[in-house]
C-alpha cells in the first residue's frame, strides 16, 4: 500500500498524466481500458458516506479505477460531511461520490442558486482551494414531488407547470417542515400558480399517496420505491429545488489523473438508472459490489 501520499503527490502526478499522455496515442477509444502496461503508480483512497446509494456510486468509481489500472483504497461508510470532508481537504480521502446542491449549501448555507448549471458552476467556486469536482451527471438525489401512475394518466401530469391545471382538489404529503420550506405549497403557488393543501405524513408519505389521503409526494429522487411503486416524479423545468447532481468531489492534485475514467462513469449515470441501482441494494440485497461490476459491464465501461 503506498503510504506517502502527501509527500511524494506531485511527482507521482506527474508520473500518472505522463502515463495518461502516453495513452492517449494508443488504438483503443474505451477510456476505461488503459492496457497492461498503464497501471498507475499511486494509490487512489475512494470514501462513501454510510449510505448504501453513496457507497454503491463509490464501489463503481472504485473498480473503473481498477479497470484503468489504478491501485485502489476503499474507506467506505466514513459518515456524514463533518466527518469526511476533513479528510478530503487533508489528502488521506483523494475521491468522494457528492451531491451537488447539497454540497453547495454545506459551504454556501444563502446560495439562491437552484438549477443544475447555476449549483455547479457555483459550487466550484465555493469549494476550498484543496478541493474540485468533476463533472455533474444527470443522476440526482434530491427532493422531488411524484405521484401515482394513475393520477398522473388522469390528469395529464408530467410536470409541476401541469398542476395548476389540474381541476380536483391537490394535496402535499412531506415532513413537516415542508409546510414552511420555500419549495413547499407556497413556492408551488408562486413559481408554478398551483394551489394545494399539506398533509404531515412524516415517514409513511409514499404509503399516504399510494392510499390516496394525499396526491403529491415530496420523496427523494433516488429512492428505489419511485420504481417499486410506479411512482412518477414531476419534472421542475422553472427549478423549484435545489438541483443535486452526483458529483464526485475531488482532491485538486489528483483530479487531472482521474478525470478521464471518471468523467466516463459520470457521463453514463441517469436519475432512472441510480434508482435502479437502489433497487438492487434494498429489494434484490445485492452487495454493491456486485452491482457496481453490472453496471459497468452493462454500460460498457468494464471488460
Amino acid at each position: 500500500m503506498f503510504t506517502a501520499r502527501n509527500k511524494g503527490r506531485l511527482a507521482l502526478g506527474a508520473v500518472v498524466v505522463g502515463a495518461a499522455l502516453a495513452l492517449s496515442g494508443c488504438a483503443s477509444g474505451d477510456p476505461l481500458d488503459s492496457g497492461s502496461e498503464s497501471v498507475a503508480s499511486e494509490t487512489i483512497t475512494v470514501g462513501s458516506q454510510a449510505y448504501y446509494s453513496n457507497e454503491i456510486i463509490a464501489e463503481i468509481y472504485a473498480q473503473a479505477l481498477e479497470n484503468a489500472g489504478f491501485t485502489v483504497e476503499r474507506k467506505f461508510n466514513i459518515g456524514q460531511r463533518d466527518a469526511y470532508l476533513p479528510s478530503l481537504e487533508n489528502g488521506d480521502v483523494d475521491l468522494f461520490p457528492e451531491y451537488t446542491g447539497n454540497l453547495l449549501q454545506y459551504y454556501s448555507p444563502d446560495t439562491t442558486a437552484t438549477t443544475a448549471d447555476a449549483v455547479y458552476a457555483e459550487l466550484k467556486d465555493a469549494l476550498p482551494a484543496s478541493l474540485t469536482v468533476l463533472d455533474q451527471s444527470a443522476a440526482t438525489d434530491q427532493d422531488s414531488y411524484n405521484v401515482t401512475k394513475e393520477f398522473s394518466d388522469a390528469n395529464n401530469l408530467t410536470s409541476l407547470a401541469d398542476l395548476s391545471k389540474v381541476t380536483v382538489p391537490l394535496t402535499l404529503g412531506g415532513n413537516a417542515e415542508l409546510e414552511e420550506r420555500p419549495y413547499g405549497p407556497a413556492g408551488l403557488l408562486s413559481v408554478y400558480g398551483a394551489t394545494v393543501g399539506f398533509s404531515a405524513t412524516g415517514d409513511t408519505t409514499v404509503e399516504d399517496l399510494l392510499a390516496g389521503t394525499i396526491n403529491i409526494a415530496n420523496v427523494y429522487s433516488a429512492d428505489p420505491r419511485i420504481q417499486t411503486e410506479n411512482l412518477v416524479t414531476l419534472a421542475d423545468p422553472k427549478g423549484l429545488f435545489l438541483a443535486s447532481n452526483v458529483v464526485p468531489l475531488v482532491n485538486k492534485s489528483i483530479a487531472d489523473s482521474i478525470a478521464t475514467v471518471i468523467n466516463a462513469v459520470q457521463a453514463k449515470l441517469t436519475p432512472e438508472g441510480l434508482v435502479a441501482l437502489n433497487v438492487q441494494s434494498t429489494v434484490d440485497q445485492k452487495s454493491s459490489a456486485d452491482i457496481a461490476k453490472a453496471w459497468l459491464q452493462d454500460s460498457g465501461l468494464l471488460k
